[in-house]
């Protein structure tokens, strides 16, 4: 069909160069003349051929398939030109000079303009529109444009147009589409029943983008961001696969790269150990030691399809994987692991963290939590293990909860044990690395509160107004791996959780991200209901990192901070413990409750 199409667009050109250059609509059709019309796209077509002008899918057709056209007639022109030469000497007639300018000029005029002619109709706003969602793409760079020529293929989403902050593209065209300013875009909504917005803002600084993120989401409608060009170049994303807005880029945290140096330092050609690698924290801190080449990684995980999960998932890497079923609370089990397999780096994640479980289970919850960890820390001081790192927790900070509480004698724990080692002129390092809430982590409010929207609602909060510190879990293995990187023992790092987040807050922007209104006073007919259930047990209106900010004291990256030990120092664990004990072996309730709370308490009153 393009061949013939071309046949007769180049005849028409031709005829209509000897119309312009005699000026007459009816120019003598010699015999000469036709032989020689006929001659012109007998040469074009096999050079268009050549030229791959008919290899091209005429739906995707890019715009530099222009150049490609004038290219392949200025040398179909030329041949012609010379076949014309040679017969002219041969004495079988004149074609004036202009004819070949004239037939150039037009017949690359109509061999362009129908192939984006037919692409206009397959693919533009005169082919089928129906049943196609009206889309915004907000941004303006190149990724957008890119976006929108997939988007044309796409068949499911028709583009209206672009929104950009920059007055400079305000009113313009852009693919052919008009680019308007962003403050018309709930007007914009409203009059094209717009269902998606799609930004494109990989470029864009962290603060603008969480300022955009905000506004966009509040509109009640779709939002998705089009993935960074370094994913799409990985092969994560294609240009047209348009990823969900990350919860972690709607609370607006800004990114630190991490220090290649600081993670070589500690993981390079090490033997690690990861306790409770089947959790949230303890698989990606497993994958991250993975990606860095140690000698063995040790995966200690006492639920058995937890272990299989992850070691099966990177078993598939270059690492040595060892997993290696038992409890912390198991001496023996984590003796043998750690004398078998000659671990030189623990990092003990392993923890029960629900605090409403928690505040049912208490004895559990310390032996698990408290004696746990004393377990781990005994077998690494014996053994000589190089570095332990503690997996501690915001709720630490004066605790007033089970969870919270039994993560301060962690601390504790891991503190003397730093002291005697340093006694002993050791040069074993014990630090603990205290965090807050790490968004879609096993028992976090993130995946409750997707799973509540994916089911209508409503969101149930216990109180809007309670804050939290919120940060992903590959950011957190990353700091924690260099918090330990940075220890000379005894230290207790606190990574920097941005501002904290209103639980309130968080569930309405979760609703929204999911592309549903928030049902409330304003709204009260439609969207997804939240509903406040009142705080439990043990829950805290908000959560501190430092017992006292002032003492924080900055390290080498800005993202880690390390707490004035002081207090720690003056604590002697060691009674304590055996009256918990006790207390577990008489497996009185009350009484570990009362020791677990006022031992801590004692300690805070010392210190001030």
């Amino acid at each position: 069909m393009l061949i013939c199409a071309d046949v007769v667009a180049l005849l028409f050109a031709l005829w209509a160069s000897y119309a312009l250059r005699y000026a007459m609509w009816t120019p003598d059709l010699t015999l000469k003349r036709m032989v020689l019309g006929l001659l012109a796209p007998a040469i074009a077509v096999p050079i268009f051929i050549k030229m791959g002008l008919y290899r091209a899918v005429v739906r995707h057709l890019p715009g530099a398939a222009i150049w490609t056209v004038a290219r392949a007639m200025v040398l179909a022109t030329l041949v012609w030109v010379i076949v014309v030469f040679l017969l002219e000497m041969a004495g079988q007639g004149i074609v004036p000079r202009s004819i070949p300018l004239f037939y150039f000029v037009i017949g690359t005029f109509l061999i362009v303009s129908s192939r984006f002619a037919v692409k206009r109709l397959l693919t533009g706003t005169l082919g089928m529109q129906g049943g196609k969602r009206p889309v915004l793409i907000y941004g303006t760079g190149p990724s957008a444009v890119r976006l929108v020529e997939a988007l044309k293929g796409d068949g499911t989403r028709q583009v209206i147009g672009f929104v950009d902050k920059d007055p400079e593209h305000h009113g313009r065209d852009l693919a052919g589409h008009r680019v308007f300013p962003a403050s018309k875009l709930t007007m914009l909504i409203d009059q094209y029943d717009v269902e998606e917005i799609v930004l494109s803002m990989s470029s864009i600084s962290p603060d603008i983008r969480h300022e955009v993120i905000s506004e966009v989401t509040s509109l009640g409608i779709t939002a998705r961001m089009l993935p960074d060009i370094a994913d799409i170049v990985e092969g994560r994303y294609i240009v047209s696969q348009i990823r969900e807005i990350e919860l972690d880029e709607l609370l607006g945290r800004s990114f630190v790269p991490p220090d290649p140096e600081l993670l070589r330092e500690v993981l390079a050609d090490r033997v690690v150990m990861v306790t409770g690698a089947g959790g949230s924290i303890g698989s990606e801190l497993s994958r991250l030691v993975a990606k860095w080449k140690p000698a063995k990684l040790i995966l200690f995980e006492a639920n058995e399809y937890a272990l299989y999960s992850i070691h099966r998932e990177l078993s598939a890497t270059r690492c040595d994987v060892v997993p290696f079923l038992g409890s912390i609370t198991d001496k023996a089990a984590v003796r043998r692991a750690i004398i078998r397999h000659g671990v030189e780096v623990v990092y003990h994640a392993a923890a029960h963290k629900h605090v409403p479980l928690l505040e049912d289970n208490v004895l559990e919850g310390i032996r698990n939590n408290v004696l746990g960890t004393l377990t781990v820390a005994e077998v690494a001081f014996e053994q000589n293990v190089s570095k332990l790192v503690l997996i501690s927790s915001d709720k630490a900070v004066r605790p007033t909860n089970v969870m919270g509480a039994t993560k301060r004698w962690a601390e504790l724990i891991v503190r003397q044990k730093a002291t005697e080692a340093k006694a002993l002129g050791r040069a074993q390092i014990f630090c603990a690395v205290r965090f807050g809430n790490v968004i879609g982590s096993n028992g976090s409010v993130v995946p409750l509160f997707k799973e509540q929207i994916a089911k209508g609602g409503p969101v149930t909060v216990t109180d809007p107004d309670m804050t939290r510190y919120f940060m992903s879990i590959p950011e957190a293995a990353e700091l924690i791996v260099q918090s330990s990187a940075l220890s000379v023992s005894g230290d207790i790092f606190l990574l920097d959780m941005g501002d904290p987040v209103r639980i309130g807050d968080l569930a309405e922007n979760m609703i929204r991200l999911a592309g549903f209104k928030v049902r409330n006073e304003q709204n009260p007919h439609s969207g997804i209901a939240i509903q406040v259930t009142g705080a439990r047990p043990g829950e805290k209106l908000f959560e501190e990192l430092f017992y006292d900010r002032a003492n924080a004291k900055p390290t080498r990256h800005p993202k880690i901070m390390t707490a004035d030990a002081g207090v720690i120092q003056q604590s002697r664990v060691t009674e304590a413990l055996e009256r918990l004990t006790d207390a577990l072996r008489r497996e009185d309730e009350l009484a570990a409750k009362e020791i677990l709370f006022s031992f801590i308490a004692d300690r805070e009153a010392k210190a001030a």
